[in-house]
């Protein structure tokens, strides 16, 4: 471990790190960081995942190379013809994050970064009638057309990064889910990301886990006129509505509650089985790192944004 102006670096496979004590409700820096030992990982190259914490600036930094620690499925595939690459990502988020007075939609960047560096990233650059001026981006998990995701629910983009478009099985695998609600990485705004369990009682954890569902559901009928014709049937994220109380979680797939990491508490993500999978939009303010850039329509933030079409569904109003 080095120390250099206040910067505590740890260069290390970050599934393999045990939790971090964090301060009051949860938004302060670590009380304390110790070395850890990197586990053996079964990717194609060793996942050389990294964070820093520097508690002077407030900030923790991830740099990853983007390559699973977990055995990624068999790349390119009749639903994906690319090849994982090895990445070079420099990724910065909040210690303190901050909710801001609405929800801010996901478009272009990746929702977040996972424990071993992967990026979560819900999106798709494959729309309707080919067109991304449509706005309608069809689903990678439950959609028409066959994206070749993995176990994993993930795939790879034209420049090779491999990425998340649910729930990272290989990942969820090598921690101890059942026992505990699962920390699996960071959003771009700073919050944490768990799941899919997590506490009954969000400020409990006597309550016991189980899984939690959101209150995202179907919506009924056929879709408007200029949209994909068809009954709403989940190919496309406008397929969705929010209902409130409906689930467990929020727009946004969030939630107050105490975790292992958080015992005073603190917002934070929960992946689902169920649409949104991760989530597509933002309780707080998305760090620019996020804002990578690809090749057109196709790496990680190169997909061009909904052009004021029917967009994604409501998150635009109020947090509650």
């Amino acid at each position: 471990m080095k120390r250099a102006s206040g910067l505590v670096v740890l260069a290390v496979s970050l599934a393999a790190a045990p939790a971090f004590a964090h301060g009051e409700k949860g938004h302060g820096p670590p009380a304390g960081v110790q070395k850890r030992k990197a586990l053996e990982i079964l990717s194609p190259a060793k996942a050389a995942a990294r964070v820093e914490i520097d508690a002077a600036s407030g900030a923790r930094f991830i740099r990853a190379d983007g390559l699973p620690d977990h055995e990624p499925g068999r790349f390119p595939n009749a639903g994906n013809p690319h090849s994982i690459r090895q990445q070079s990502y420099t990724l910065r988020v909040p210690l303190a994050p901050m909710r801001n007075a609405a929800f801010r939609p996901s478009r272009v960047q990746p929702f977040g970064v996972a424990l071993n560096g992967v990026l979560f990233d819900p999106g798709t650059a494959e729309f309707w009638n080919n067109d991304p001026r449509s706005g309608w981006a069809l689903e990678a998990i439950g959609g028409p057309r066959n994206l070749g995701l993995d176990r994993s629910n993930a795939h790879v983009q034209p420049d090779g990064t491999y990425h998340y478009h649910g729930i990272p099985v290989g990942l969820l695998e090598r921690l101890a889910r059942r026992e505990t609600p699962a920390l699996l990485g960071y959003a771009a705004d700073g919050f944490p990301i768990y799941g899919p369990f997590g506490y009954a009682k969000a400020g409990d954890p006597a309550s016991g886990l189980r899984r939690l569902e959101p209150g995202w559901r179907m919506r009924a009928g056929s879709r408007p006129a200029g949209a994909p014709p068809g009954r709403h049937d989940g190919s496309y994220a406008q397929d969705f509505e929010f209902v409130a109380g409906a689930g467990d979680l929020d727009e946004c797939n969030g939630r107050e509650g105490v975790t292992p990491e958080y015992p005073q508490g603190t917002y934070h993500y929960v992946l689902t089985e169920r649409f949104p999978f991760i989530p597509r939009c933002f309780a707080g303010t998305p760090d620019a790192s996020f804002n990578l850039k690809g090749p057109p329509g196709g790496g990680p933030g190169g997909r061009p944004p909904p052009p004021g079409g029917p967009g994604f569904g409501p998150p635009r109003g109020p947090r509650p």
